[in-house]
C-alpha cells in the first residue's frame, strides 16, 4: 500500500512540474504579446482623425 502512495505522489508531482513549465511558457508568451499590441496601439493613436 505504501509503495502504492509512493509511486502516485511521484506521477502527480512530475505532472504539475509538467503543468507549471507549460503554464509559465504560455503566461510569458501571452504577455509578450499583449506588450507589442499595446505598443502598437499607442504607436497608431497618433494616425486616428476624427
Amino acid at each position: 500500500m505504501e509503495e502504492r502512495t509512493y509511486k502516485v505522489m511521484g506521477g502527480s508531482g512530475a505532472l504539475s512540474i509538467a503543468v507549471g513549465v507549460v503554464t509559465m511558457v504560455v503566461g510569458v508568451a501571452s504577455g509578450v504579446l499583449l506588450i507589442i499590441s499595446g505598443a502598437k496601439l499607442l504607436a497608431g493613436r497618433s494616425k486616428i482623425l476624427f
